[in-house]
């Protein structure tokens, strides 16, 4: 007898041209087929463009049957997809931080202390003042990593100015020239949480006259090989994206298993040096 075909759901809700620039969900699905599709199940990924039409998407997968099971992006706090997959029956795996997940199985990347690290690193170069260009305020993770850079540059009597991205090119390029021209005091070096950002802030350094790494640093979050080709190359805090996906393919095969609750923590992401960041000139 032939078994039925087992499918994993995936929504994301980007852009079209914004997921289209993005690296990290490309090498993120990789390392989810990787690991499913020798068990037989394929991936189903529906893009949308709010919260509504994902809330939809489930309801719709639930009542077709669409899928055996789905992994979560994108959580902020007291997520009420969280509670709705419960009420669907959706066997459901978070990626993101466990204060997210409210006991479901969580793949889990410490974005707070990953910041900090990103910080440790330009205070270490000397930097005193220090930009970050957020991803959408809403996110749990972009919450994490502001909470993490602020915790550190507080504790290292450092200036940190915040501005927010939306993960484009033209949202990290336009949260750089916010930083770079109006709030009186000039960054020497800037945090993106994307490196599609990162590329934007190369774009807004130059219209702004700045040489980098000579008058600005800048440090990437992902490290998809867009830093390798970025001219400077792009000094990145790296993450094994792909093994990250692997890590959540393994948690939904578990849950839809039947397995008992589990955090899996994800590989530690590290700061990966290349020709973006130097010591501040002045």
């Amino acid at each position: 007898m032939t078994q039925a075909p087992r499918r994993v759901g995936l929504v994301l809700e980007r852009a079209s041209h914004v997921l289209g620039e993005e690296a990290y969900y490309h090498e993120f699905l990789e390392g989810l087929e990787r690991v499913l599709a020798p068990a037989g199940v394929s991936v189903l990924v529906q893009v949308v463009t709010d919260r509504a039409a994902e809330i939809a998407t489930y309801e719709r997968w639930s009542a077709q049957a669409r899928v055996d099971g789905v992994v979560l992006v994108d959580l902020g706090p007291d997520d009420e997809r969280v509670g709705l997959v419960a009420r669907l029956g959706l066997p459901a795996v978070v990626l993101g931080d466990p204060s997210t997940a409210q006991g479901l199985p969580t793949v889990w990347t410490d974005d707070a202390g990953f910041a900090r690290e990103a910080v440790d690193f330009l205070a270490g170069l000397g930097h005193r003042v220090a930009g970050h260009v957020t991803g959408p305020p809403a996110f749990a993770h972009t919450q994490l990593r502001r909470g993490g850079l602020q915790a550190e540059a507080a504790e290292r009597g450092m200036t940190l100015l915040v501005a927010e991205g939306d993960y484009s090119y033209d949202g990290g390029r336009a949260a750089a020239l916010e930083l770079l021209e109006t709030r009186g005091v000039r960054p020497t070096a800037i945090v993106f949480d994307n490196d599609v950002m990162a590329l934007g802030g190369l774009d807004a350094a130059a219209a702004c006259g700045l040489r980098v790494p000579a008058d600005l640093s800048v440090v990437a979050w992902d490290d998809s090989p867009q830093c390798q080709l970025a001219v400077p190359a792009l000094s990145a805090m790296s993450h094994d994206v792909e093994r990250i996906g692997e890590l959540a393919a393994r948690a939904v095969l578990a849950t839809m298993a039947g397995a008992p609750v589990e955090v899996y923590q994800a590989p530690p992401a590290h700061i990966v040096v290349r020709s973006s960041t130097q010591a501040p000139t002045s």
